[in-house]
């Protein structure tokens, strides 16, 4: 019974684990081609891509955990988009080499939802 119980215990970890690489791997295919096609939204290296992707993803489930608000711009309506929109341009703190405006946050919320639509992988943690 208990090395059952170890089993479980044991595929759920690595799973979590799965699921966190899978949603930075996304976060940083869908930030890429945003910052692509948003202009005044620039990430000069794949060190600041990954880092953001990191920094975007940690911002998320911050506030999912402490909100329950989904910053997705189809996550919740209005509330989703301003949250992705602000969490875009807050991430040009924490990150050496991105760099966004207001404006660019704007737009990079609308075409980062709809590529995050597109995309499959966003998982649940």
């Amino acid at each position: 019974m208990s090395n059952n119980q170890d089993n479980v215990s044991s595929n759920h970890q690595t799973s979590t684990f799965g699921q966190i690489v899978g949603r930075l791997v996304t976060a940083a295919i869908v930030l890429a081609i945003t910052a692509f096609f948003t202009p005044g939204f620039s990430i000069n290296n794949i060190w600041s891509l990954a880092i953001a992707a990191i920094v975007l993803t940690i911002i998320d489930y911050l506030i999912v955990k402490f909100t329950g608000l989904d910053a997705t711009p189809f996550g919740k309506g209005f509330v989703g988009f301003v949250l992705a929109a602000v969490t875009l341009y807050v991430t040009q703190y924490f990150v050496a080499g991105y760099s966004i405006s207001w404006i660019a946050a704007i737009i990079g919320a609308i075409i980062y939802g709809i590529v995050d639509y597109i995309i499959p992988g966003q998982q649940q943690m």
